[in-house]
């Protein structure tokens, strides 16, 4: 083994980490000055009175627990649907023959190429129709099914034996029962890498949110941070605080899940 090349690649990782992560570090340590303290010059790294007082304020807002509120409901069930109709598609899509299958697919992979700012208009005039304006259901719907969500799900489950499924069948098993009891066990992986996306989008989603809800009890975390930028004034010390709150739920579902996710990513690599 060569040891002076191992230590220079976790040496490098080591160094990428810190860069990506320096970000990060920065906020969580700037979230702890006071307003005075962030302009002072020159700039210091650690504050000299680190305080917790902007997280209190925060939190002892009774609006900033309703957005977090709406944004975890949002993201939550988000998720559970997404993971759902995703994992039914491709368990559909790569163990079913039907006429139609590979153009169903090809199709839904090509809507990866149509932007958002297209069938934004379509979309939220089905939404008023439908009276879903200033809900958060009307957040929740439109992207429950994703085509890279889909995409991952039927290459992964491609990669289950068939002998599996056939012999569930000879045995009497309904394919409900199949997909529950066999399928969804094996499918761990993808499923978690399907969550922590989809978990990050909904969480992280500004821009869809903004065009349904207008109406201020329904903001999520996302709107509410865009409250604090003013057109003269920002208060970063709120803003700072409250984007690090809104950060330790991706962390968590990320730690949760991160066992499962690299072998979901590589697993839908497999060609179909």
């Amino acid at each position: 083994m060569n040891r002076p090349r191992y230590a220079l690649r976790y040496a490098l990782f080591i160094l990428l980490t810190f860069i990506f992560f320096f970000p990060v570090l920065w906020i969580f340590i700037s979230s702890l000055k006071s307003q005075s303290e962030l302009f002072t010059y020159p700039l210091t790294f650690l504050p000299s009175n680190a305080t917790f007082d902007n997280y209190r304020e925060a939190l002892g807002s009774g609006s900033f627990l309703r957005y977090f509120g709406n944004s975890s409901f949002v993201a939550v069930i988000s998720t559970l649907i997404t993971v759902l109709i995703n994992t039914m598609a491709g368990y559909a899509l790569s163990k079913f023959i039907f006429p139609g299958r590979d153009i169903i697919f090809y199709v839904m992979i090509a809507t990866l190429m149509i932007p958002l700012q297209v069938i934004m208009v379509p979309i939220f005039l089905l939404e008023k129709n439908l009276g879903l304006l200033n809900t958060l259901w009307g957040i929740i719907i439109p992207p429950a099914a994703t085509p890279t969500g889909i995409f991952l799900a039927r290459q992964y489950m491609m990669t289950i034996p068939n002998s599996l499924i056939e012999s569930a069948r000879i045995d009497g098993a309904s394919e409900g029962y199949i997909f529950i009891r066999i399928i969804m066990p094996l499918a761990k992986p993808i499923i978690a890498t399907i969550a922590i996306f989809s978990f990050m989008w909904r969480w992280n989603d500004f821009l869809w949110p903004f065009i349904v809800i207008s109406r201020q009890s329904k903001y999520t975390i996302q709107l509410a941070l865009s409250n604090f930028v003013g057109q003269y004034n920002i208060d970063w010390s709120s803003l700072l605080s409250m984007t690090v709150i809104a950060i330790l739920p991706m962390i968590l579902v990320f730690l949760l899940f991160q066992r499962y996710f690299i072998k979901g990513l590589t697993a839908g690599g497999v060609k179909g």
